[in-house]
């Protein structure tokens, strides 16, 4: 189901959603492709780990937010990188291994955090909510299913950002 261990808000410095490591219970983290399919393992591995943690009431709002958060890091988050040569040799290069996106679970004291990275420094946009347009309504939706959201820059020479939502769990 994934990985306990530190997760990787705590390492940056920055402690954004304010997390204290010592209210931190469990921690699940997944690494996705770039592909379509990872939407949808993403949100199975949320639900998944939501209900292992007896939070079944969140498998719902959580999943939906964590598949707005992977479906924006594949869609702009992995576009700003140059293309993957087809035919990658085993193992896989360096920078090949940066065209994933991560995902990670944090239960904390009366909160829930979802973390997803990406290799993009790129700011999230927020898009405008006019009828016409088919997309850019995904953090809207975040916005409205989380209890607040943000993102940072990765540090320590690392290239990319973290995009989180927080939930309440008590």
């Amino acid at each position: 189901m994934g990985t306990d261990g530190t997760p990787v808000l705590m390492p940056s410095g920055h402690p954004l959603p304010p997390v204290d490591p010592r209210t931190v219970s469990s921690t699940a983290s997944l690494a996705l492709s770039g592909r379509p399919e990872s939407v949808r393992r993403a949100r199975d591995f949320t639900r998944e780990t939501l209900r292992a943690w007896r939070l079944p009431q969140q498998c719902e709002p959580v999943g939906l937010v964590v598949s707005e958060l992977v479906t924006n890091a594949l869609r702009h988050g992995l576009r700003a990188l140059p293309p993957v040569p087809r035919a990658v040799p085993v193992p896989m290069p360096p920078e090949t291994r940066t065209r994933t996106v991560g995902l990670e679970l944090m239960r904390c004291a009366g909160r829930l955090v979802c973390a997803v990275q990406d290799p993009s420094g790129h700011a999230p946009r927020v898009g405008e909510l006019d009828g016409a347009t088919e997309s850019g309504r995904g953090l809207r939706l975040v916005e409205c299913f989380s209890d607040g959201w943000g993102w940072r820059p990765l540090t320590g020479g690392q290239q990319g950002k973290i995009v989180w939502a927080v939930f309440g769990t008590a």
